[in-house]
């Protein structure tokens, strides 16, 4: 295998893992999914299969708390998202924001795969594009499965200013998402700096 193959393939697996790990440990620790369920089996059922319906706090797992790690910046607070990155299109009907985000994603799949194909794996000056084209492909899978599993997103942390000001919230899947997307941002000045480079592949 390709050298450039087997880091997309670690990376994005790692990702997924590490992203379904931590998704799964906040529902146990901050909702009561997991109450009175004492196997793996059953948590796991509980977690991938289809969710309960919505409830007054509009959320389809209860909240029972919420984990801050920096009183004046940072907490873990279970947040489940419908929509896009931050929300975006979550008032969509679901008929219309489901297949939407399944010719999305998938989309966004073949073209992360259709320019990955094209680097050549040799060349340094495409390190950027390489780990930042698997890190996103690592993320977007990530939410993926959470879409396919129970039609919304699992998200965690959420930084804030005070309690004033807040940042959407958000999980390992968009953090891998956001550096790959500046990893690729950074690969585009530096190719261009060397046309040569480009032109070789």
């Amino acid at each position: 295998m390709p050298r450039k193959y087997l880091i997309l393939l670690v990376v994005t697996l790692v990702l997924i893992a590490l992203d379904q790990w931590t998704k799964f440990a906040v529902v146990g620790e901050l909702t009561t999914r997991f109450d009175g369920l004492e196997t793996s089996g059953e948590r796991l059922k509980a977690m991938y299969g289809e969710p309960p319906p919505l409830g007054m706090d509009g959320r389809h797992f209860r909240s029972k708390r919420s984990i801050d790690v920096s009183e004046s910046f940072l907490r873990l607070r279970y947040e489940e998202n419908p929509g896009a990155a931050w929300g975006m299109f979550r008032s969509l009907p679901p008929s219309t924001r489901g297949p939407l985000f399944h010719v999305v994603s998938i989309g966004a799949v073949l073209l992360i795969g259709y320019y990955f194909t094209k680097l050549s794996g040799t060349d340094p000056a495409e390190k950027w594009a390489l780990w930042g084209l698997s890190l996103v492909l690592g993320g977007a899978l990530g939410n993926y499965i959470d879409r396919i599993a129970r039609g919304f997103v699992v998200d965690f942390i959420q930084a804030h200013w005070m309690d004033k000001a807040y940042w959407p919230s958000f999980n390992v899947a968009d953090m891998a998402i956001c550096v790959g997307v500046g990893l690729l941002i950074l690969d585009a000045f530096v190719r261009k700096e060397h046309p040569a480079a480009t032109a070789r592949t």
